[in-house]
């Protein structure tokens, strides 16, 4: 135990690694999820197939498989990538698929009257969507989204196999040079949960943010109580 334990400096580098491709995988994840999410909701036929596309294809292909290809076989076409680059697009070319679909169904499940009343008032298109809609349908994509957020980061471990030093990765080479397997593996479990739980409170504190901007959880004020019959004043 104690090896394992004196070995947290190599740990604690490849959780940072960990925590890298998490965020840059997320970025680009969300970006696309935004760009694809929101060409569903279009009127256009052509936003809409380019969506099914390419939801249908990356949403069906493994994150590994993919790392794959962008790490080994595009090589061999002239294409080369960074092993953290090859891991990035991977991730968040399949994780942006699954969040296409979480946009796109918030946005059209924002109530119809919300849409009529920002056309009543005249507003363009970009003022529908930026002041009305994508408002209310952000707080419906959050919790969604924070649960692909974790999952995005537990993907994040088969990263070791193109040569990444992440935090896998460094679990592998402790267990090889203290021979203890189950120690080595308890630990990073350990820092696995804590990096998800990390991320869940900081996609709650979203949810709260997004809930006092919309007025869903205004302060409550206590009625006032007569001090002299104990009735309750209404205000």
């Amino acid at each position: 135990m104690s090896e394992v334990l004196d070995s947290y400096p190599q740990l604690l580098r490849g959780a940072w690694i960990t925590v890298q491709i998490t965020v840059y995988g997320a970025v680009l994840a969300l970006v696309l999820a935004l760009v694809f999410g929101l060409a569903g909701t279009a009127r256009s036929a052509l936003p809409r197939a380019l969506n099914r596309i390419y939801v249908e294809f990356f949403r069906g292909i493994a994150a590994l498989v993919l790392m794959y290809w962008f790490f080994y076989a595009l090589p061999l076409l002239g294409l080369r990538f960074t092993p953290i680059a090859a891991a990035v697009l991977a991730i968040g070319l399949n994780y942006g698929a699954y969040g296409a679909e979480v946009v796109r169904g918030s946005v059209n499940a924002v109530p119809r009257a919300q849409w009529e009343a920002a056309r009543a008032l005249n507003f363009t298109p970009f003022q529908r969507l930026r002041r009305v809609l994508l408002p209310q349908a952000f707080a419906l994509m959050l919790p969604p989204f924070g649960n692909l957020l974790i999952e995005l980061m537990k993907a994040t471990a088969g990263v070791s196999l193109v040569s990444i030093a992440d935090l896998t990765f460094r679990a592998k080479q402790v267990q090889a040079s203290t021979g203890q397997t189950a120690t080595t593996f308890a630990v990073i479990l350990v820092v696995y949960f804590v990096i998800a739980q990390a991320l869940q409170v900081l996609v709650r504190l979203a949810e709260r943010r997004s809930d006092r901007v919309l007025g869903r959880r205004l302060p409550t004020r206590p009625a006032p109580v007569a001090a002299t019959t104990g009735t309750v004043v209404s205000p």
